[in-house]
C-alpha cells in the first residue's frame, strides 16, 4: 500500500491543482482523500518518517561493504639534532597523503547490524501503511462528524420553529381567555432553550468543520450526502474466523511490532559480538614528502596490504552489560506484540459485532422512518380536515428528523465499523474507500 501512495501521491496533487473544489460544490470522499493525502499532517509526518526509516537497511549494509579513506597531512617542521659535539638545526615542510581501503571479512556485528537495519526498515514499512489506513478511517470519521453535526443543527431548528408556533397558539388563547400565562411562559422557556440548542449544535457544526478542514486544507460549505438507496447488502461480510486469521497476518500493529521484534533479537546477537574477533582486509599507498625527521632528506611512496584481525579482551563488562540490556528489551518487545495482538483481536470482534448488529438497527430504523413519514401525511389531512393544527405537524415532521437522523447515524456508524474491521484485519485500502464513496451523492443546492 506505502508504494501506491508514493506513485499515486503526486497525481492526486495534480488533479486537486489543476480542478480546485469549488465551494458551491459538494466535497466527496474521493476528493477529500485526495486533499488529505496532501496536507494531512499526520500522515505527512508518516511519509517522512518512513522515508528516514527506510534507510535502515542501507546503513546496516554500509558495514558490510568496503571503506575507502584518504588523509592528507601538511606540517611544518623544525629541530635540532646533535652528532658529536656540533649542533646541527633543521627546518622543513612535509606533506604525508594515504589512502586506505578496508573490507570487512568477518564481523559479526555488522552482520547482526546488517539484519537489524532490515528488520527496522521493514518496520518503518509496516508502520506507513498502517498510517496509510488510518487516514482512511480518521478522514471518514470527520467527515461523518460532520454531517452528523448538520443533522443536529437541522433537528434543533425543528423543535424551534414548532415552540414558536406554539407559543404564537398560547398567546392567541390567551388573548381569547382560553390559556393561561402559565403555558405561554412554559412555553417561553423551552423556546429559550431551543434557541440555546441551536447555538450549541452550530457550535459543534463549526468544532466538526474544523476538524475536516484541518485533515483535507481547505474550507468545506457542504458536503455529499449518503443516499436513501444505501443497503447493508452490498457488503459481503465473511465468517468471524477469516476475519481473525487475516487480522494475525496482515494487521500493520501486528507486523510492526514482529519486525520491532525481530529488529531486538538482532540487537542481542549485535551486543554479544563484542566478544567476537573481527577480521579486515586492509590494502593502503602512502605517499610521504619530507614528511618527518627520519626522511627530512627524502620522498617515499610504498604500499601495504595484509589482514588486521581485532580480538576484544576486555571493556569492564561493557558487553555483557549491553547483552543482558537487549535482551531484556528483547523480551519486552514480546510482551508488546502480545499486548496488541489483545488488543487487535478485541477491537476485530467488537467490530464484527457492530457491523452484525448493525444490520438489524438500520432494518429497525428504516420502517421507523416509513411510520414517521407515514404520520406527517396524515398529520397534514388531518390539518385540511380541521381535526389537527400546525403545532401537531410541526412535532410530526420534528419527530420524521430525529429519526431519519438516527437511521443516517445508524448508517454512518455501520460504514465506519466496516472501515474499522477491514483496519484491524490489516485489508483496509482505497478500493474499500471507493465501495462507500459511491452511496454518497451530491447535497442538493
Amino acid at each position: 500500500m506505502s508504494i501506491f501512495l508514493k506513485i499515486i501521491a503526486p497525481l492526486l496533487w495534480l488533479i486537486t491543482t489543476l480542478n480546485p473544489i469549488s465551494h458551491a460544490q459538494s466535497l466527496g470522499l474521493l476528493a477529500a482523500y485526495e486533499a488529505a493525502l496532501q496536507h494531512d499532517p499526520a500522515y505527512r509526518s508518516a511519509y517522512h518518517e518512513n522515508e528516514a526509516g527506510e534507510q535502515a537497511e542501507a546503513i546496516g549494509r554500509s558495514h558490510l561493504l568496503p571503506s575507502l579513506t584518504v588523509t592528507h597531512t601538511q606540517n611544518k617542521n623544525s629541530g635540532t639534532f646533535t652528532q658529536g659535539d656540533a649542533p646541527e638545526h633543521s627546518s622543513f615542510d612535509g606533506q604525508v597523503s594515504m589512502m586506505t581501503l578496508r573490507q570487512p571479512l568477518f564481523n559479526m556485528e555488522a552482520m547482526a547490524g546488517y539484519q537489524q537495519g532490515k528488520a527496522r526498515a521493514d518496520s518503518s514499512r509496516a508502520k506507513f501503511a498502517g498510517h496509510g489506513q488510518q487516514l482512511v478511517v480518521r478522514l471518514v470519521e470527520a467527515y461523518v462528524d460532520m454531517l452528523l453535526a448538520q443533522e443536529h443543527v437541522k433537528i434543533a431548528e425543528t423543535q424551534r420553529d414548532s415552540l414558536e408556533e406554539l407559543r404564537r397558539i398560547n398567546e392567541h388563547m390567551l388573548q381569547k381567555g382560553e390559556g393561561t400565562t402559565t403555558d405561554l411562559l412554559e412555553t417561553q422557556s423551552k423556546y429559550a432553550i431551543a434557541q440555546a440548542k441551536i447555538i450549541e449544535a452550530n457550535d459543534e457544526l463549526e468544532i466538526a468543520r474544523l476538524k475536516l478542514e484541518a485533515i483535507v486544507g481547505q474550507k468545506i460549505a457542504r458536503l455529499e450526502r449518503l443516499s436513501e438507496t444505501f443497503s447493508t447488502q452490498a457488503f459481503h461480510l465473511p465468517d468471524y474466523d477469516n476475519w481473525h486469521t487475516t487480522a494475525l497476518e496482515q494487521n500493520a500493529e501486528l507486523a510492526t511490532q514482529r519486525h520491532t521484534v525481530a529488529s531486538g533479537k538482532e540487537e542481542i546477537k549485535k551486543n554479544r559480538a563484542g566478544h567476537m574477533p573481527r577480521v579486515d582486509f586492509v590494502a593502503s599507498i602512502q605517499k610521504n614528502t619530507r614528511g618527518s625527521f627520519i626522511n627530512r632528506n627524502l620522498d617515499a611512496e610504498f604500499g601495504t596490504v595484509g589482514i588486521e584481525v581485532n580480538m576484544p579482551l576486555y571493556s569492564g563488562g561493557r558487553v555483557s552489560a549491553l547483552t543482558t540490556q537487549a535482551a531484556a528489551n528483547h523480551a519486552r518487545a514480546e510482551a508488546d506484540l502480545d499486548a496488541i495482538t489483545d488488543k487487535v483481536l478485541v477491537d476485530l470482534r467488537k467490530q464484527y459485532n457492530l457491523l452484525t448488529s448493525g444490520v438489524r438497527k438500520i432494518e429497525s430504523l428504516e420502517l421507523a422512518v416509513k411510520s414517521a413519514e407515514l404520520l406527517v401525511e396524515a398529520t397534514q389531512k388531518s390539518i385540511r380536515g380541521g381535526i389537527r393544527i400546525n403545532l401537531n405537524l410541526l412535532d410530526a415532521q420534528q419527530q420524521l428528523h430525529t429519526t431519519r437522523r438516527d437511521l443516517a447515524q445508524a448508517r454512518y456508524h455501520y460504514l465506519l465499523a466496516y472501515l474499522r474491521l477491514q483496519l484491524a484485519a490489516g485489508t483496509l485500502s482505497l478500493g474499500d474507500l471507493q465501495d462507500i464513496a459511491r452511496f454518497f451523492i451530491p447535497h442538493p443546492n
